[in-house]
């Protein structure tokens, strides 16, 4: 019996991988969050399976329901939207199945950041502009982030930076940059990406929280910030120059 933590990608079914749809496939039980994975994925789970909503469920119960999968020796496919390496709360429940001797393995997904990239159709590194990406999020309502991370700190190395869970503090956030990337830096926010209703939002720190608030995006969305959003006159990538040793 294995317990599978496995990275839905960020919306659209046909987003996870295949070793992914081949283990919700072969798992008769399948724990999800009902708000952020599609129903469509579900669909591959076996005719008999046991499907379990996780949205509303606490961390204990979660556990208690793989537990019981583990006693019954039953594989359990444990969806998370994105990649459940980053903003997933897999850690913690690694933590109780190392406890338990429980064995589990992860198979990576398509993050919201990638999927919010294809569909702004814009690299994140690019040459002479941007080559780091930042990935963090806002802590009001969530566990407080560690020292020297909050956004000034992060910000002043002016990199590409995505923010999760960010959105309903907008124009917080964007108050928060502009010290370090400037008013007129572009961002962007885009709300369920690569899904039907995907919602796409440009501008700059200084307008992006009055067209968040007008368009009515107040949750499962990231928030882009970087000068790569808008770079047109940057200089070629030596990955493929005529003039790169490629002996």
């Amino acid at each position: 019996m294995t317990v599978r933590f496995i990275g839905a990608g960020p919306g659209a079914a046909d987003l996870i991988t295949l070793r992914g749809q081949r283990a919700v496939a072969s798992s008769p039980v399948c724990l999800y969050a009902g708000s952020l994975v599609p129903a469509e994925l579900l669909e591959c789970c076996p005719p008999e399976a046991r499907l379990v909503d996780t949205a509303s469920m606490a961390l204990e119960e979660i556990v208690a329901e793989m537990l019981a999968a583990h006693r019954a020796g039953h594989d359990v496919a444990r969806l998370h939207s994105g990649d459940p390496s980053v903003f997933s709360a897999m850690a913690e429940q690694m933590r109780r199945l190392d406890a338990a001797g429980v064995p589990y393995e992860v198979i990576p997904g398509v993050p919201a950041f990638a999927a919010a990239a294809a569909s702004l159709k814009r690299e994140l590194t690019v040459p002479g502009v941007g080559q780091t990406v930042v990935l963090t999020r806002t802590s009001v309502r969530a566990t407080p982030m560690p020292e020297g991370e909050d956004l000034d700190t992060l910000g002043r190395s002016r990199a590409t930076m995505v923010l999760h869970l960010a959105v309903q503090r907008v124009e917080a956030v964007a108050g928060e940059l502009v010290p370090n990337y400037g008013a007129d830096c572009p961002v962007a926010v885009v709300a369920r990406a690569s899904r039907d209703d995907e919602v796409i939002l440009r501008g700059t720190l200084a307008d992006i929280a009055d067209k968040v608030r007008a368009a009515g995006v107040v949750r499962t969305a990231v928030i882009v910030v970087g000068r790569v959003l808008t770079a047109s006159e940057f200089p070629d990538s030596h990955l493929y120059s005529a003039a790169r040793c490629r002996d």
